[in-house]
């Protein structure tokens, strides 16, 4: 590996044939694309879609059912046996098809997995042909020239070029937990990683400052490349819910191996099957009772939950999010960007002791300035635009991006605001000490060794002594102090975003940060708009009719989140202020935050201290960031949203969630999705596992039966069964196939938003839908062995009982999923894709009675008397269902 850090700059960039102030031509990058390949760390051999397949059949009930056909074969080698080949083809040819069906399960389900990370990848803002833009990091190439910014994801190794205070956490990488301070120059070859303070490395992100750096290495060339630690994928973890269905398929498959040794005892004790047919019955019936297929629909059911949330621009990262989503009842959000339309424009002005108006709006550089309604003179006003726009990191974008400027929203509009005054951006600086949310200011040094502050005006008004009048500096007298004060106080009640500025000029470029900062000259204030986004308050009544209590935490001043909260449908009662909250103690914030909804002046460690007290009192909390010092509260939270567009990588890679337009309503929407995706694994899961439980007892209930009082019925032939193996493979394929997936697709209630929240402490698979499942089972047997006997007593013949008892059980699927569905207010029509799976499920029950098939199912034709008493059977089943849930309603209300 090249020794990049003890190499001179100049160097570096000749050997990577790049251009520090141009970087790569566009063309040339992606030539280097293809040669150098993705920046990515590999993760090993990508499963190969035939591996997935042949992972289909690697299941213990599986390996029962091959040993059950070779069972079938072998046994014509015994003298007084034939070998049963229909059976053994029969049985291989349904495993095949549920290892089709099984195989685009997963198939999906990892496309969808692998269509999640890739959007969840950053963007990165690197030089290309003289311009900045944005690119996914996986596209990163050596001799790229990356801009670093605080809060960004560093996406590979590189060299710096400049840097202003700039600090990366390298903890990933080399352990040390300490920010660690990086600036241009040359290291000794033989320092460290950790040591190499010219340097920035993959995996690693900046914590504070800014910097520009050539990219010199990419993907498994980089020194995280080869440290496995970094490969991890939160996605391979399961989740709560995916643990809790699998123990239940645990308990249940123990439950189901103790009745099926009590069915092959009864059977041999009470019938004349054979022994081939009573094993063929014990693996037929292990087989379709235990819910093997349970783990991976719920799986992919998620995760295409998680597509469908995507396309409300809620970018899940995480599986387990769809089932945390249906339990919060408890939202904190940030305001700017997120109740606000995140678009600020300057519209008042404090200089010189007097206020102007500023028109316009947006990114438009089209606006006037006015005092008292009529035109003023902008070279007046030259001192206070200047500051807020020397002072400032955005910038004008290319034509062709899509949006108008790079950078913050509120730099954005004071950037606009000195563009409509006809100011010149371009100057030349000399130094920046950055903004953080502990210094809340930002200082910026010129090439004319003029300082300019700008940040929150009771900090910028702390390091002032003097004051600008509007033609001189003058002292500056407590009168003074207080009028600023009273004029920050007016403007922010009128849901203005408030920043103050300051000037003076400096003897020492390199002097200590408190020098630069101290003694300087008050200019004034400029008071921003941004407003609230029009949909928002319906959305906040919305959570709160849904049971969750919504909070604003802004670090705004407690007037101007006042007045946006109370424009929303906040209570605006009661504001508290982060210094409010650090003289609380924790049994005091806990009862606090019972009822405050707006808190303001917060810092992110505030946040943290209020999530906390909302975990203290048993909330379920997700909680919305987008700074470096927000991760903390969003990796605690229960559902850590990061804002999309104006979120840091930081932030993002320590969510949950990600909402990709900002918006509090994407909120709303999510949990309603959420609890919709969460309300279709129930049903799912209802409906497998009521199917199971009617087989099981069917089926052991139907030879105990008929052992009481059909003695004759089971001693006449060896095959003498309820249904014959082949039947219960094949119902279990018919119904736990399309039917089963297709509930996944269902539309959320209309009504979802009316919900209370799940409780915490409510397991997902509840009492009532225990015993949903059970009654269902319960019913379906009664009903099944009641048409059964029926026939049989009628004078029908084993075969045609059977076929009759087959054909009700694959019909009363389509009756079965809507009455699991009813609860949740669907109509049958109202999923085209299960009316589409069930109706094909028919067609192929259908193929079997009527076609050639019936003789290899041993089933016979019916006729219209037949489906007459199947009718009467279903309806049957209907109305004793429908009681079930009527009565369920009074005994589980709340659930």
């Amino acid at each position: 590996m090249t020794n990049w850090h003890s190499k001179k700059l100049d160097e570096v960039v000749q050997k990577l044939d790049t251009s520090t102030e141009e970087g790569l031509a566009s063309e040339e990058a992606e030539k280097r694309l293809e040669e150098e390949g993705a920046n990515e760390i590999e993760k090993g051999e990508e499963v190969h879609p035939l591996e997935i397949f042949l992972g289909q059949f690697k299941d213990f009930l599986i390996y029962l059912l091959f040993f059950a056909a070779i069972v079938s074969i072998a046994i014509g080698f015994f003298p007084g046996h034939e070998p049963e080949y229909v059976n053994a083809a029969l049985i291989l040819i349904i495993v095949f098809l549920t290892g089709i069906f099984g195989f685009f399960q997963d198939y999906k389900a990892e496309k969808s997995i692998e269509a999640l990370k890739e959007l969840s990848k950053p963007d990165i803002t690197v030089l290309r042909d003289g311009k900045k833009i944005e690119v996914s990091s996986s596209d990163i190439v050596p001799g790229d020239v990356i801009i670093l910014n605080q809060g960004d994801s560093i996406p590979a190794d590189a060299r710096l070029v400049e840097s202003e205070s700039l600090y990366t956490d390298e903890s990933a990488l080399t352990g040390e937990s300490e920010n660690v301070s990086k600036s241009p120059g040359e290291v000794e070859e033989d320092s460290t990683v950790a040591e190499r303070s010219n340097m920035v490395f993959k995996n690693t992100s900046v914590v504070k400052g800014r910097g520009k750096a050539v990219v010199v290495e990419t993907g498994m060339n980089t020194e995280v490349g080869d440290i496995a630690e970094q490969l991890q994928g939160s996605e391979d973890e399961k989740t709560d819910f995916q643990k809790e269905v699998d123990e239940m398929g645990r308990k249940i498959g123990y439950g189901i191996v103790a009745v099926i040794l009590m069915v092959a005892v009864v059977e041999f004790s009470f019938t004349s099957a054979s022994i081939v047919t009573i094993f063929l019955m014990a693996v037929s019936l292990a087989v379709a009772a235990v819910p093997v297929s349970l783990p991976a629909v719920v799986t992919l059911t998620l995760a295409l939950g998680s597509r469908k949330m995507l396309e409300k621009d809620a970018l899940v990262r995480r599986l387990s999010v769809v089932e945390s989503l249906g339990s919060i009842d408890t939202i904190v959000t940030d305001k700017t960007g997120t109740l606000t339309e995140d678009l600020m424009t300057v519209e008042k002005l404090y200089f010189g002791s007097e206020e102007f108006e500023v028109t316009g709006s947006g990114t438009s550089i089209d606006g006037e300035f006015h005092k008292d309604g009529h035109g003023t003179d902008v070279d007046y006003l030259t001192p206070l635009l200047r500051c807020g726009l020397v002072c400032n990191n955005a910038e004008k974008a290319p034509e062709e991006e899509e949006k108008d400027y790079y950078g913050e929203p509120t730099e954005i509009a004071l950037l606009v605001s000195g563009l409509k005054a006809g100011l010149n951006p371009d100057v030349e600086r000399e130094r920046e000490i950055p903004f953080s949310s502990d210094r809340k200011r930002m200082t910026v040094v010129t090439g004319e060794n003029e300082a300019y502050m700008k940040g929150a005006p009771e900090t910028v008004l702390e390091r002032c002594d003097r004051f600008w009048d509007g033609e001189k500096e003058v002292e500056m007298t407590d009168d003074l102090r207080q009028e600023i004060k009273d004029k920050n106080n007016e403007m922010a009640s009128s849901a203005l975003r408030v920043l103050g500025f300051a000037k003076k000029d400096v003897q020492d470029v390199d002097a200590d940060s408190e020098e630069v900062e101290s003694n300087m000259v008050f200019l004034g204030l400029q008071g921003m708009i941004d407003p609230p986004r029009q949909e928002v308050g319906e959305a906040v009544q919305d959570c709160r009719e849904a049971g969750i209590h919504v909070t604003m935490a802004t670090g705004d001043r407690a007037e101007t989140a006042q007045a946006i909260g109370e424009e929303i449908g906040f209570n605006a009662d009661r504001v508290v202020t982060g210094q409010e909250i650090e003289e609380m103690s924790d049994e005091e914030l806990q009862e606090e935050v019972k009822e405050t909804e707006i808190f303001a002046r917060v810092e992110p460690r505030h946040k943290v201290m209020i999530l906390e007290a909302l975990e203290d009192n048993g909330r379920k909390v997700a909680m919305t960031g987008d700074g470096v010092n927000d991760a903390p509260a969003l990796k605690k939270s229960s559902v850590g949203i990061a804002m999309g567009k104006r979120g840091t990588d930081v932030a993002k890679q320590s969510s949950d969630m990600v909402l990709q337009d900002d918006n509090f309503v994407t909120i709303r929407d999510a949990i309603a999705e959420g609890r919709g995706i969460f309300d279709n694994i129930r049903k799912f899961v209802n409906y497998l596992l009521s199917a199971n439980a009617g087989e099981v007892l069917t089926v052991f209930f139907g030879i105990l039966l008929g052992a009481m009082f059909f003695p004759s019925l089971f001693q006449n032939t060896t095959e003498a069964v309820i249904m014959t193996p082949i039947m219960l493979i094949w119902f279990n394929f018919v119904t736990d196939g399309l039917p089963a997936l297709a509930i996944g697709s269902d539309d959320k209630s209309e009504g979802i938003m009316n919900r209370k929240p799940r409780g915490t402490d409510e397991p997902v698979i509840n009492k009532r839908m225990v015993a949903s499942m059970v009654g269902i089972g319960i019913i379906m047997a009664a009903t099944g062995l009641t048409l059964f006997f029926s026939r049989i007593e009628a004078g029908y013949s084993l075969a045609g009982a059977q076929t009759m008892l087959f054909t009700f059980f694959v019909m009363i699927e389509l009756v079965r999923i809507q009455t699991i569905r009813q609860r949740y207010e669907q109509s049958f029509l109202s999923n085209r894709w299960l009316v589409a799976a069930i109706g094909s499920s028919i067609l192929l029950q259908l193929m079997v009675i009527y076609t050639p098939l019936h003789k290899y199912f041993e089933v016979t034709p019916l006729g219209v008397p037949e489906w007459a008493a199947i009718g009467g059977a279903v309806t049957a089943f209907v109305v004793f269902t429908l009681g079930m849930i009527n009565l369920y309603d009074r005994v589980f209300p709340e659930e």
